[in-house]
């Protein structure tokens, strides 16, 4: 019984030491504009965007003014499988030398994945992969990792799906603890997309290292009024740790159906565009975040088809254009 006591003493001393990011504290005067900009905005991950390596990325968000960098934890950024030890100290001291900071690091998890395969440990693969990037963040000079909930699949029943990622959550929490590190849940999967959802998610995870990454497009897409959004921001302010931000235009679509002679309405296809000329009422969200004593970085991300391109020159000129976006709120 000794040994037992002892050992959940130490559980708790590793999950409270992995709390470290700030939650908001309600008092506008606390807020603070630090801007990051996110690695996958230069990964190469959609139709025509320029790729650039690692060092030339921390390169240029020095040179385009951000305070720090969100860099993807996978291929072909910082996978922890091309990163050993020698890899990391010296990417480490990189970030140091150009006067950055690294203020997570983007993980990718999708705790339904495999939901109709039960013999596979999914789950605990993925939690484990979370620890992987949470000593990766250790060593990189962070303590948090950016992680999503699950999509959800048909026909397998809700409740099963929340469950499992309840599940790994938890476990992924208590690997992500052994580092310091703190998950960052961001509204970006199915699960818990909604911010009701979310809370009691979170909640009901009850480990003080798993937080959120809340951000305001998804909450527009779902058709919340900018009230509601703003209501939202205020009940999520207990577990707020970051935001990424992205602007969408919508594109009508239509499909032909000769029997009618006619076209019908088919959902609408989002692109991205330079912040402010979109439909996400970013003054609102981040005069909100103001409002809560927000305490993280605002991060940017260029993440879907870009208008103008995904040239170098575009990206470097949208991303500019954000900086400038922010500039009014450091007043």
């Amino acid at each position: 019984m000794k040994q037992i006591s002892i050992s959940m003493l130490g559980i708790v001393i590793i999950l409270s030491s992995a709390a470290a990011q700030k939650a908001p504290t309600g008092n506008p005067k606390d807020f603070q504009v630090k801007t990051c900009l996110h690695s996958v905005s230069y990964a190469g991950v959609w139709t025509g965007q320029a790729r650039l390596s690692v060092d030339e990325f921390l390169v240029k968000a020095k040179e385009l003014g951000f305070d720090g960098v969100m860099l993807v934890a996978k291929r072909p950024h910082v996978s922890p499988l091309d990163y050993d030890a020698q890899a990391r100290q010296k990417l480490r001291k990189r970030i140091e030398e150009l006067g950055l900071e690294l203020v997570c690091l983007a993980g990718y998890t999708d705790f339904t994945a495999g939901i109709d395969k039960g013999g596979i440990p999914h789950v605990e693969i993925q939690a484990l992969y979370v620890g992987e990037i949470a000593r990766l963040a250790r060593d990189l000079g962070t303590n948090m990792v950016r992680i999503f909930t699950g999509y959800e699949r048909p026909g397998v029943p809700f409740n099963k799906q929340y469950e499992l990622v309840c599940e790994g959550l938890r476990l992924a929490g208590k690997e992500a603890a052994k580092y310091g590190v703190t998950l960052a849940v961001q509204n970006h999967h199915d699960i818990a997309i909604h911010h009701d959802t979310m809370h009691w998610l979170l909640r009901e995870v009850n480990l003080p290292n798993v937080m959120a990454a809340f951000d305001a497009w998804s909450p527009t897409l779902e058709g919340l009024s900018r009230e509601q959004i703003r209501e939202a921001v205020w009940k999520m302010k207990p577990y707020i740790v970051h935001t990424t931000v992205a602007d969408y235009v919508r594109l009508p679509r239509y499909h032909y159906d000769s029997t009618l002679t006619n076209y019908l309405p088919d959902p609408p296809v989002i692109r991205a565009v330079p912040v402010g000329k979109g439909f996400i009422d970013y003054d609102m969200f981040i005069a909100t975040l103001r409002d809560i004593g927000y305490q993280g970085y605002i991060a940017y991300e260029m993440c879907e088809v870009l208008d103008g391109g995904g040239s170098i020159e575009n990206l470097d000129r949208t991303a500019r254009e954000f900086l400038d976006y922010i500039k009014r709120f450091r007043q």
